[in-house]
Parts: C-alpha cells; structure tokens; sequence
C-alpha cells in the first residue's frame, strides 16, 4: 500500500476545487438544485469517488492534513456564536425546548432500534451501540472516544466500525436533508410560505450563504471602496481575536472534566462579546446607539460562510469511502434502518410538533444533518434550502445552539445509559 500525504495548503487547495467543482454541478444539474444538494457536499463526493479509486485499483491510500479544515470549522462558529443574540433566543424559546425534547427521543430511538436489529439477526448487540448513536449524532469524534470503551467490552474493530459507521451517517445526513425539506414545503406548505427566491439567485450558492440574521445580506451590491475593505478586515479580525481567547475558554472548559467540541470556547465567548454589548450604549453623533452595532454583523457572517463552505469542501474530500466496503451485512442493514428512521420519525413527527410552519421544515432539514452527521451538514443543509425559498433565522440560531451545547452532552448520557444496560 502506497500513501500520499498531502499537507495543509494542498488539502484547503483541493477543498476549494472541490466546492468551485460542486458549484458548477449545481448550475447544471437540475437534480441538484431540486433537491436542495449543497455545492460543498456535491463537489466533495466526486472526490471523495476519486481517492476510492486510487485505494481500490492503484493501492493508493490518500491522505489529507486537517489543520486548516479545524481552522475554518472553527471560525464558522465563532461567526455563529456572534448572531447568537439573547433577544432572538428568547422569541425562539418553545422551538428550542421542543428541539432538545426531540433530539432525546432521536439518541434513544438510535440506540434501540440497532439492539433490536442486532438481536433479530443473532449478532453482537455492540456493534449497534457503535453504528447508534455514538456515531450517528456524535460522529467522528464520539466514535473515536467511545472505541476503547467498546473494545474494553468485547467489541473487536469497534473503532473501524464506529468511523465507518460515522462517515456513512455524514453522507447521508447531507444527503437526505434537503430533499425532505423540500417534500415537506411541497406537500406542506401553503404557497405563500414556498415563494422562492427571485430567479436571479445563482443556484449554485446553496448551501455555501446562510446570511439569515438579516435580509439585506442578501440584496446584491456592488462596492469597491475603502470602506468596504474596511468593514470586511473589521469583520475578519473580530473573528480571529475571539478565535484565539476562545482557546482559553476551550481550555477552562475542559477543566471541568467534560468533553467539549473544540470550537465551544469560542462560540460562547462570540456570544457573551454580542450580548454584552447589546446592554452597552455609546453616543454617537449626539445619538444614544447600542454598542452591538459595532460588530458588522453582514460582514461577520459572510466571512463565517465563506469559513463553513471551505471546512465542508475539506470535509468532504477527506473521507474515507474504502471504510464502508468492511460493513457486515449486519451493519449495513442497521446503517440504512437509521436512515429510515430518520426519515419517517422527521417527516411524520419532528415536523408536526414544531409547528408546521416554513421554520419548522427548515429545522427538519437541520435535524437530518446533525442527527446523522454533524452541526456544519446541518448548517448547509438549512442554508441549501432557505436560499431556494426565503430567510429565516431562528433555525440558524437554534440548531447551532443544541449542536455546540446540548447534543454532545444527552448523548454521552443516554450512551452511557444503554451501556451500562447491556
């Protein structure tokens, strides 16, 4: 087995041909734009489907840094973290209590329907604990941290199932979501709350701008002056300062003995930074303004967008599709029965109990994304479909919200409780 090892610059150089690859596939192909497919997830399986065929017919393992895919992820929700304004929350608050109501039904239906599968066909009931929920709504990083755990308790290979398991979730997470938004709004919806964007959208920006906190972000304009630029560095250097002291919040955080994503530091103190300057005022030109107007919102979200089409190119391209071909028949047949699940329990249930309403099936596209992959599929799936239809913001808040700080911590618990069962 040959391997080639790119480094940090190649890998965001390929992760970037990967997303201008899947925008150009967005314009032309009418299947994509239908179904809500993002540009980053459309881009990155082409490539995905080349380093497949280097491993499978060349013995050519391919392998990509994840340095600056982190660097990206990371100022993505920071740029989340500063839209994350209290006032909004609270207008928001019945969606995210029934949000987290069903994320727990969601990890414990993930957890017992891989037992009952295992049980019908005779085979360890670990290796459903390792394709449920450690790897469906924990992904890459709960699978590897749970590995130990599993093979301390018998389960050979649990690491290679749970990460296989984990990329399958995080294709299909990005793949299902869009579609079943757009079954939802056209089934669903009244045509007043389906409009779509005027026609002169480029299709191929799905999934890449989720410029929801304020409409005007998306009205088209042209600029080249000074001030402009201004704004833009502004923006970019609010970032990367609350980038680096989120490091000393990651690193109090992990002081408590809890395991935190990496990018929580962050996010929360974004969110602390915004909040407390909405309480501040400052007179400006013998007007009293609230000090948040000094952070350029448009600008900082725009610049986290860019950040989250770049992490999810990278992404993308740095799957390991080869996993897959070592699922069981068992796995595969537990793999597919999440998928279902999702589906139907989304479509049938998750969507009438939020409201039926446009923000309920954007919120259903999220919950594919982060039930079966991870916050960023989530997060592009929901842009995917508000840029075919229209703006909504309160699914761009919550979801980040239970993805940073309440599904990494249920899921622990509820795994910790069905291991402990078995």
């Amino acid at each position: 087995m040959e391997s080639i090892q790119l480094d940090m610059i190649q890998t965001a150089g390929i992760g970037a041909l990967a997303l201008i690859v899947g925008m150009i596939l967005t314009r032309k192909v009418a299947f994509l734009q239908k179904y809500c497919v993002p540009s980053p997830v459309s881009g990155g399986i082409i490539f995905s489907l080349l380093t497949l065929a280097l491993y499978g017919w060349f013995n050519i393992e391919v392998s990509f840094d994840g340095t600056l895919k982190d660097v990206f992820m990371l100022a993505f929700f920071t740029s989340v973290g500063f839209q994350s304004d209290l006032k909004v929350l609270k207008q928001g608050g019945r969606l995210l209590i029934i949000m987290l109501l069903l994320l727990v039904v969601i990890i414990s239906l993930q957890n017992l329907m891989p037992m009952g599968v295992t049980r019908l066909m005779g085979v360890d009931p670990l290796i459903g604990m390792a394709a449920g929920s450690i790897s469906m709504t924990g992904g890459h990083g709960t699978a590897g941290g749970f590995a130990s755990v599993l093979e301390g308790m018998g389960l050979h290979g649990a690491g290679t199932i749970g990460m296989a398991a984990a990329t399958f979730g995080l294709i299909a997470g990005s793949m299902i979501g869009g579609p079943l938004a757009e079954r939802i709004i056209r089934r669903k919806l009244t045509h007043e709350q389906m409009q779509p964007q005027d026609d002169e959208i480029d299709p191929a920006m799905a999934g890449i701008e989720s410029d929801e906190a304020s409409p005007t972000g998306r009205t088209k304009r042209v600029s080249t002056n000074e001030q402009e630029f201004q704004q833009y560095a502004k923006a970019s250097y609010c970032i990367l300062l609350v980038m680096g002291a989120g490091t000393l919040m990651s690193w109090l955080l992990a002081k408590t003995g809890i395991t935190f994503p990496t990018y929580f530091g962050a996010l929360i103190l974004a969110a602390v930074i915004r909040n407390i300057l909405g309480f501040v005022s400052y007179k400006d030109e013998g007007k009293w303004e609230k000090a948040d107007k000094l952070l350029d919102m448009e600008r900082i979200i725009s610049v986290g967008n860019i950040c989250l089409s770049l992490f999810l190119g990278m992404a993308m391209i740095s799957l390991k599709l080869w996993e897959l071909q070592s699922l069981a028949l068992p796995l595969i047949v537990i793999l597919a029965s999440q998928v279902v699940m999702m589906d139907f329990f989304v479509y049938f249930i998750a969507f009438p109990l939020l409201g039926r309403s446009y923000d309920a099936a954007v919120l259903c596209a999220g919950m594919c994304g982060f039930g079966l992959g991870a916050t960023p599929n989530a997060m592009a799936n929901m842009s995917a479909v508000c840029y075919k239809y229209r703006y909504t913001v309160k699914p761009f808040l919550i979801v980040p919200i239970i993805g940073a700080m309440f599904a990494d911590l249920l899921n622990t618990g509820i795994i910790t409780l069905f291991l402990n069962i078995l």
